[in-house]
């Protein structure tokens, strides 16, 4: 009688194992960082009314810089082949504010451009018109086998022209203009100013497939 009640005695209270268990649970979950995978931030084209074609843009050869990339993460940019980005930033520059073949209002943007940027104008007739609407466009094509890595190399590189040459019409770096949120008059103004005649016109090719 007196064993049964020793091994009787040697048995584990478990009714407040659930109530830790819980606790445990609130505590990871308060302390856990989840993380949050962020997209590519491009503003879209609005959508088309299906009952009307899409309006029919001619731009010309000359008009348009051509990057490719291929599954092996190679560059061919304007029909050179590179394994490299450098210098990409200052092409594009040159090639936006060529003024090649300027309309009225082209010439009026050239002479409004500070001299810092007039400086990058080479004026050639084989390459872009101008930066508006209908004149320099920049071209990016992948293939399916491009990492992301490099993909996201060159289209922040593309994008550096054009904030560079925002910048430099206000006054401001690359960066500083690139920082402005537009939440106030002042910011709005700027950014508005920057961009003024010069769209940031990037084509985004649909991909071929790995191979081609």
């Amino acid at each position: 009688m007196a064993s049964k009640r020793g091994r009787m005695s040697q048995e584990v209270n478990a009714g407040s194992m659930a109530d830790i268990a819980f606790l445990l649970l609130i505590f990871f979950l308060v302390t856990t960082t989840i993380a949050s995978d962020k997209g590519i931030l491009n503003i879209l084209p609005p959508k088309q009314d299906p009952n009307q074609p899409p309006p029919e843009v001619e731009l010309n050869e000359r008009n348009i810089f051509n990057i490719l990339i291929n599954a092996n993460d190679q560059l061919l940019i304007e029909g050179d082949f590179r394994t490299s980005t450098e210098g990409l930033t200052e092409e594009i520059k040159k090639f936006i504010l060529n003024f090649g073949r300027p309309d009225e209002e082209g010439l009026a943007l050239y002479n409004s451009l500070p001299a810092s940027l007039r400086e990058l104008s080479e004026q050639s007739p084989t390459s872009s018109d101008y930066p508006g609407p209908g004149g320099a466009v920049v071209s990016i094509k992948t293939n399916r086998g491009t990492s992301y890595e490099v993909y996201l190399e060159v289209l922040d590189l593309v994008k550096r022209a054009y904030f560079e040459i925002y910048g430099a019409r206000v006054g401001l770096s690359a960066d500083e203009y690139r920082a402005l949120s537009g939440k106030t008059a002042a910011e709005t103004e700027l950014q508005e100013r920057g961009k003024e005649g010069i769209p940031m016109a990037i084509s985004i090719a649909e991909p071929d497939k790995i191979g081609s």
